[in-house]
């Protein structure tokens, strides 16, 4: 169907919607890289491809075979440059989505039993966060939604231990050998401590915040865990879900976001 002529373009309402569904893909990209070197790579890329557009519709055979070629090049270098990106931008896809918090998908798919699953009690990890907090010690605590974290738990110690407030402290004390890295948390126990977790490579992150908190946004990018950071030099808790980070809460802010995260569909509730 026609919408209307411009030229020699006749341009019709599903060309309308396959430039608008390319714009959307293109800006959704741009957020992914944005604040990046590879932003700029991006940039550059579309650049080239809207100037062999150019030529090509100018009829310059000869400029158009060189695009045609750098393009089809590009294209794999692309995939090597950006693959962190790519690998953000997927993931982004699958948390927008609800399947993997469907009751059917994760029984009968995932293998996930719906009842009878142990709870992870937040009171002594709020109450060893909060001596934290009070003594300037650092902590990175990771808290297991759904997402299986096995490969994180491997890269430290496992201890498979019962959540409790002096093992925790005792972990982060600085004269502990596994004070270094982050503790890992799955249904009710300690799985493993001195854990190593992704690093953000998010550039619009303030320089005041430290490794710690880059892990914390890291590994809430790579998973669904929730990320708790404590700052050794002031002491406050930070909060990661999701991708983002929540700076200077009180003890009772972190627990309330928590608690409404860890009580979303696709776990049970978690006790105090």
């Amino acid at each position: 169907m026609l919408a209307f002529h411009l030229g020699f373009l006749d341009v019709g309402w599903l060309d309308i919607l396959d430039i608008l569904l390319v714009a959307l893909l293109i800006y959704q990209i741009y957020n992914v890289v944005r604040g990046s070197v590879a932003s700029r790579v991006f940039i550059g890329y579309l650049l080239v491809y809207l100037a062999y557009l150019l030529v090509k519709a100018l009829g310059l055979h000869l400029l158009t075979t060189i695009l045609e070629y750098f393009i089809s090049v590009g294209a794999l270098a692309l995939i090597i440059i950006f693959q962190q990106e790519i690998r953000r931008f997927l993931l982004l896809i699958g948390k927008s989505t609800n399947v993997a918090n469907s009751r059917w998908i994760r029984r009968w798919l995932l293998r996930q039993p719906e009842v009878g699953e142990p709870v992870t009690p937040l009171r002594p990890i709020m109450d060893a966060c909060k001596t934290l907090s009070a003594e300037f010690s650092g902590g990175l605590i990771v808290i297991r939604k759904n997402d299986d974290l096995e490969k994180f738990t491997q890269s430290g110690e496992v201890i498979d231990a019962e959540v409790s407030k002096p093992l925790l402290l005792a972990i982060f004390s600085q004269y502990s050998p596994l004070h270094d890295g982050a503790v890992i948390i799955g249904d009710g126990r300690i799985e493993a401590a001195r854990c190593i977790l992704p690093v953000s490579e998010d550039d619009e992150l303030p320089p005041s915040l430290g490794f710690r908190h880059r892990a914390a946004l890291g590994m809430s990018e790579a998973t669904d865990a929730a990320i708790i950071a404590v700052s050794e030099e002031s002491g406050r808790l930070t909060l990661a879900l999701n991708g983002e980070l929540y700076t200077n809460l009180t003890l009772s802010d972190l627990e309330d976001r928590l608690n409404k995260y860890l009580r979303e569909p696709g776990r049970k509730e978690h006790k105090l």
